[in-house]
């Protein structure tokens, strides 16, 4: 087994989980088995409970676990599944030492983070790289950890300390370190700077981990003579200083590492032999890269939301609206919508904000209502989808959204008052009085509607964590459904966030 560390320095959200899926694609193309793993030091148990302007979104994962959303680059980039196991955060190993420490298994004595937590972690990245994450169901040759934070950070003390240890456990041959630092570029003098990146790799290396490869963030690409001053400080060959600009698509990122020798020094340093020739995998890659930047037509689509400030709490979304315009050759633009914003409200509150939002939201091709909870914009959300409907705009909704979408319908064509359909999505059933003896199309409604309120009572009255209906699920539809039209199955596998 080979693991390759990706750590960060100077600032957080640089960068990692692109760079780190990234490595584990080039690898793929060569044939090996990748799988990754994502460390987050924060106390949490999982990122169930985080609010989305905290981290983004949660991502689902199959088996329901609630994890940082750079596990969805994994998967996407990596094309594997991934299991709650592959998170790991300090909540989970202090969990973990404790437990075991009730249990009497340490024998009485005393539990340090040297070595009890840093064994425990050593432990689990053991046990989870052989876990199987293909369809075919073979060993992993290669993991990837991204460690989450910037190096320095006292929340990812001890897990440097359980790597530092770890490299000697496992001989040189088999680990690598990545560090991944910024080189900014101040708009005064235009120079691209280094102390940055000094300071950090000087920092890592104190802790006891020498950095293999040094990908610098940069806006623009690396001036040799900058790359060679990082070689010189940081005490590494210009090979191993690998530049990583910005590019108009994340899905250019390997294909940037791939030109620069990613793969021939990482087959070098960690003794793999492997091709090191153009590869199919990788020649689709820049076939798929390449087409993103030669399209014409334009598609724009209203995201209606609450936490449409941070473009990151709808990441899982926005990505599958990315690949379905790639698929029909449309360059895609999100407009986001606040939905608080299209309410009668602000109208009279912030009527500037009122009508841009209504602006953005009349001028989109398409209108796409996400998940979300509580009360806040959910009226913006059902004048969205009313708009939509009547328009005849082109809409989904997701989650939450579809519930809203049934209220919508019900209350504007059916005539059922629009607090009772509010409360009873909220779960206040005990509030809401049914009409008696619905038939036909409002019997249909009514047990769409139940079946919401069920599931948001369970989220209002079980604890926060685990509370939601979350897993991979199969979806069932009759041949008479227009999805049929785009669909060749009739079961349809989702993971499910309900």
């Amino acid at each position: 087994m080979k693991y390759i560390l990706v750590t960060g320095g100077v600032i957080s959200g640089i960068g990692k989980g692109i760079i780190a899926s990234s490595v584990g694609t080039i690898l793929k193309s060569c044939g090996l088995h990748v799988t990754a793993i994502k460390i987050d030091p924060y106390i949490n148990i999982d990122a169930g409970t985080f609010s989305p302007y905290e981290h983004g979104e949660v991502f689902v994962l199959d088996d329901g676990g609630e994890v940082d959303l750079d596990l969805g680059n994994y998967e996407r980039f990596l094309d594997i599944r991934l299991t709650r196991d592959n998170n790991l955060t300090t909540g989970k190993i202090y969990q973990s030492v404790i437990n075991k420490e009730r249990r009497g298994d340490y024998l009485g004595k005393t539990v340090q983070v040297v070595p009890h937590i840093t064994d425990a972690i050593q432990e689990w990245v053991v046990k989870q790289a052989r876990v199987p994450v293909e369809d075919d169901d073979v060993e992993p040759q290669v993991c990837v950890i991204e460690l989450g934070g910037t190096v320095g950070d006292i929340e990812s003390m001890p897990f440097i300390e359980a790597f530092r240890q770890f490299q000697f456990k496992v001989k040189r041959e088999n680990f690598c370190n990545i560090h991944v630092s910024l080189i900014p570029q101040p708009s005064a003098t235009g120079e691209q700077k280094t102390k940055p990146t000094q300071s950090s790799v000087r920092e890592l290396r104190g802790l006891g981990l020498s950095p293999d490869l040094i990908m610098c963030r940069c806006s623009t690409v690396l001036e040799n003579s900058v790359k060679e001053k990082i070689s010189m400080f940081c005490h590494v060959e210009p090979e191993q200083v690998i530049c990583v600009h910005d590019v108009s698509s994340i899905y250019k990122v390997p294909l940037l590492l791939e030109k620069q020798g990613v793969v021939s020094y990482l087959s070098r340093r960690l003794n793999m032999p492997i091709e090191t020739r153009p590869r199919k995998m990788l020649t689709k890659w820049k076939e798929m890269s390449d087409r993103s930047d030669r399209l014409l037509e334009q598609c724009s689509i209203a995201l209606v939301g609450k936490y449409t400030k941070f473009s990151d709490s709808y990441a899982s979304v926005i990505k599958a609206l990315e690949h379905s315009a790639l698929a029909i050759s449309h360059k895609l633009e999100v407009k986001y919508v606040d939905s608080a914003h299209l309410e009668p409200s602000t109208l009279q509150e912030e009527p500037v904000k009122y009508h841009e939002a209504w602006q953005k939201l009349c001028s989109a091709d398409g209108v796409l209502v996400p998940g979300g909870f509580g009360v806040r914009g959910t009226e913006g959300k059902i004048h969205a989808i009313s708009w939509a409907r009547n328009q005849k705009k082109p809409f989904l909704g997701v989650c939450l959204g579809m519930q809203l979408a049934v209220c919508e319908f019900a209350r504007n064509t059916l005539g059922w008052t629009g607090e009772a359909l509010l409360l009873l999505l909220l779960g206040r059933s005990d509030l809401f009085a049914a009409p008696e003896k619905p038939r036909g199309e409002e019997q249909r409604v009514t047990t769409v509607l139940f079946r919401c309120c069920a599931n948001h009572s369970l989220k209002t009255v079980a604890p926060k964590t685990a509370a939601a209906c979350i897993r991979e699920r199969d979806c069932l539809y009759k041949l008479s459904f227009l999805i049929n039209c785009l669909y060749t199955y009739k079961v349809l596998n989702a993971s499910v966030y309900m």
